[in-house]
């Protein structure tokens, strides 16, 4: 059935007096806020067939219609929807895996890896010489001192932005 075979004057009237109807019962039964609601609903099949936007909306619906009857008949529709659920399968699954390599991998990781891939003499000889670098550990905390400062004047930053707006 197409558009132009109904007779949709008709229909929208009918359908705009009988919510016209409706709203006066819901006025009398239950006041104007429901009565004036059932009215502006009861107009807008009307307001519909006047403004030519019924046709749009007859579109729209047979083209969804179509699109899903389409959908669920045919088998290589299907095919396609079965393809499209794999490849999101295997994206959420890349994305575990990459997240746990990336969670394994430590910023002491690659220092680790390379001693263990070498031969464990050459390990031992660069042992050695790590031994005396005892020192140089000793001035780590005072560097890494002034960087917790550094976050620390960070947060007052923000806790001034804050206080001047109002938050907090």
């Amino acid at each position: 059935m197409t558009f132009d075979q109904i007779a949709w004057l008709p229909l929208c009237a009918g359908v705009t007096i009988a919510g016209l109807v409706f709203s006066f019962l819901a006025f009398r039964r239950r006041g104007a806020a429901a009565g004036m609601r059932a009215a502006a609903w009861a107009l807008l099949p009307l307001a519909a067939y006047l403004t030519g936007a019924l046709q749009a909306l007859w579109t729209i619906g047979t083209t969804v219609v179509g699109f899903v009857t389409s959908l669920v008949f045919n088998p290589v529709v299907w095919a396609g929807v079965a393809v499209a659920g794999l490849s999101v399968v295997l994206f959420v699954v890349s994305g575990v895996m990459r997240g746990r390599k990336l969670a394994k991998a430590s910023p002491g990781a690659p220092a680790q890896a390379q001693g263990s891939a070498q031969g464990s003499a050459q390990g031992q000889v660069r042992a050695r010489p790590q031994a005396p670098a005892a020192p140089a550990q000793t001035g780590k905390p005072a560097v890494a001192a002034p960087k917790e400062r550094k976050s620390d004047d960070d947060f007052s930053d923000i806790e001034d932005i804050l206080r001047r707006r109002g938050i907090g």
